[in-house]
């Protein structure tokens, strides 16, 4: 797909690097994720700005470091201020982009405002088991650090379950026809519904030592 080369250019020289900062959940790793699965999910459409896509899914999660409870609002800022994106985009292009930020998260309460917005959130959606249960032992252990290993198990259990589980708020959240995420979703389930083979996985992914 053609994406501006001075527009990447700029982005892969000057967002990127920052993403250093994030934990693993959010870190260089995952924004190319996202990037690829929503030009992937752009290209079902004929009329769709992938220069905004490009942008919106590099721009995504730029803030989590500085505020992870409110990363969306923090990276639509970032991307809102940043003046040199109006050498590429108008203003209105802009107030998408920035909105489509803001309703990335899975937790969202309500539906994204463009297009552009189920396209980032429905990329963002993990589909690798491993990856998700990494995510939320890192998570814990950087920012529970007087948690111990069951606690942070359980916490990671009951968040998974809490996003993924059968009336999971994650579930509902895929605004395209996606077969990896729904395989992703018969694996996830098969785990909750099973703890003990839960923390088997959980240890064995996270190289956590039984003894």
């Amino acid at each position: 797909m053609d994406i501006n080369s001075v527009l990447k250019k700029y982005i892969e020289d000057t967002i990127f690097p920052s993403y250093s900062k994030n934990d693993l959940g959010h870190n260089l790793s995952h924004i190319k994720y996202v990037i690829d699965r929503s030009l992937k999910f752009a290209s079902t459409f004929t009329d769709i700005n992938l220069d905004m896509v490009y942008t919106i899914a590099s721009y995504h999660d730029i803030g989590h470091f500085i505020d992870a409870k409110n990363h969306e609002r923090v990276s639509a800022d970032i991307l809102f201020n940043d003046k040199n994106l109006n050498k590429f985009f108008n203003a209105n292009e802009i107030k998408i982009m920035m909105e489509a930020i803001e309703d990335h998260r899975a937790s969202l309460e309500y539906e994204p405002r463009s297009i552009y917005g189920k396209i980032v959130s429905s990329a963002d959606r993990n589909t690798n088991i491993n990856s998700v249960l990494k995510r939320t032992y890192e998570y814990r252990i950087k920012n529970f650090k007087c948690a111990n290993l069951d606690e942070v198990i359980n916490e990671s259990f009951n968040h998974i379950k809490e996003k993924f589980g059968k009336k999971g708020y994650a579930i509902e959240k895929m605004y395209f026809e996606d077969n990896e995420y729904k395989k992703f979703l018969l694996e996830i389930e098969e785990l909750i519904n099973n703890k003990e083979k839960f923390i088997k996985k959980y240890k064995q992914v996270n190289n956590i030592n039984n003894g």
